[in-house]
C-alpha cells in the first residue's frame, strides 16, 4: 500500500514498559568504548557500580535505547519503502537524570512528515517520551528524523512548514579537540543494547548494502561524541548535560579513531566528528546543550 500521510501522522503506538538493570547500563557504556582506561575514574563511574553497589551512573545518551519501539516502519500498514530509509538526525532532551536501573514507560508518536517531491523523498519525524514508570516523571524526550528516500511525492496530508533546519556551526578553529579510538568489536558490543540490525555485525549483509565491512551504529557514534564532550568539557559531570542533537553525514567503522572538534558558545557545545584514518566527516551540525 502507498504511504498515507494522514494515517501516519495519527498512527497509534503502544506504550512500552522497559525494565533495565545495572548490567544493562554498564553494557551500554562499554558499547561506546568507556572503560578503555581502567584507571580513569571518570569513565569508571559509568561501567562500575562501586564498592557500595550504588555509584553507577547512566550516560545521558542511554535515552536513545530505552523503550525503543523497534523498526516499526517495516510494518505493512505504514506504506513506507523501508529498505530506502536513512537515519538523518537524532536529538535528545534530558529533563531529569536517568536512573542507573529502573522501570520506564516510552510513548512514541509521529510529529512531522514533509514531502520533498517525487524522486526526492520525504522527511519523517518521530518523538518518544520516556517517563519513570512509578512516578510518571518525564525523564527524556527523543526525536528522530529519517529520510524516506522512496516515498516522496505523496501529495496532500503532510505537515506544514519544513523540517528543522540544521544546527549552524560556528566560524573559526575549535576550542577543544578530543580523539577517541574505537575497538574493532565496538559494534558487536553496542548491539547488545538492543539494535540487532545485522548490518552492524554480518560482513555479508554489509557487503550487500554496499559497505566494505559492518558499520558502527549511528547511535553508538552519537554516544562516542557525547563521551568526548563529557570528557573534555564537563569533566564527566553528566548533570550538566541537558541535551544533544546530531546530523549523520557518513558511516563510521568500528576501529576508527573519532576526532571530535568542539566550539563553546553561550551554554552550547557545537561539534563535528571526523574518522581520522579515512578523513571522513561522520557527524556534523551537532550540538550539546549545557546546564
Amino acid at each position: 500500500m502507498p504511504l498515507r500521510a494522514d494515517y501516519l501522522l495519527n498512527r497509534p503506538f503502544p506504550s512500552i514498559e522497559h525494565a533495565y538493570s545495572l548490567r544493562d547500563t554498564q553494557v551500554y557504556a562499554l558499547g561506546l568504548g568507556l572503560g578503555s582506561d581502567p584507571l580513569d575514574a571518570g569513565q569508571l563511574r559509568y561501567v562500575y557500580e562501586g564498592s557500595d553497589g550504588q555509584s553507577l551512573r547512566a550516560l545521558p545518551t542511554m535515552a536513545n535505547v530505552l523503550a525503543y519501539p523497534g523498526f516499526w516502519a517495516r510494518e505493512p500498514d505504514t506504506g513506507i519503502d523501508w529498505q530506502k530509509i536513512l537515519h538523518a538526525e537524532q536529538e535528545i532532551t534530558i529533563h531529569a537524570p536517568l536512573p542507573a536501573s529502573g522501570r520506564i514507560n516510552g510513548t512514541t508518536r509521529i510529529t512531522g512528515l514533509w514531502d520533498k517531491g517525487r524522486d526526492k523523498g520525504a522527511f519523517l519525524q518521530q518523538t518518544r517520551e520516556i517517563a519513570d514508570a512509578q512516578t510518571g516523571r518525564l525523564l527524556a524526550t527523543v526525536v528522530q528524523l529519517s529520510l524516506l528516500r522512496g516515498d516522496g511525492g505523496f501529495g496532500a496530508g503532510g505537515s506544514a512548514g519544513a523540517p528543522p533546519a540544521p544546527h549552524a556551526m560556528p566560524d573559526g578553529p575549535p576550542d577543544h579537540v578530543c580523539d577517541l579510538s574505537t575497538p574493532g568489536q565496538l559494534a558487536l558490543i553496542y548491539r547488545l543494547s538492543g539494535d540487532l540490525n545485522p548490518l552492524h555485525a554480518d560482513p555479508a549483509v554489509a557487503a550487500a548494502a554496499g559497505f566494505a565491512r559492518p558499520i558502527l551504529h549511528g547511535m553508538a557514534l552519537m554516544g562516542v561524541a557525547a563521551h568526548a564532550v563529557l570528557r573534555t568539557v564537563l569533566d564527566y559531570d553528566d548533570a550538566r548535560f541537558a541535551g544533544m542533537r546530531v546530523r549523520f553525514t557518513a558511516p563510521a567503522w568500528p576501529g576508527d579513531t573519532l576526532r571530535t572538534e568542539m566550539w563553546l558558545r553561550s551554554g552550547t557545545v557545537s561539534l563535528r566528528v571526523t574518522a581520522v584514518e579515512r578523513n571522513v566527516v561522520v557527524l556534523n551540525n551537532a550540538r550539546v546543550d549545557l546546564r
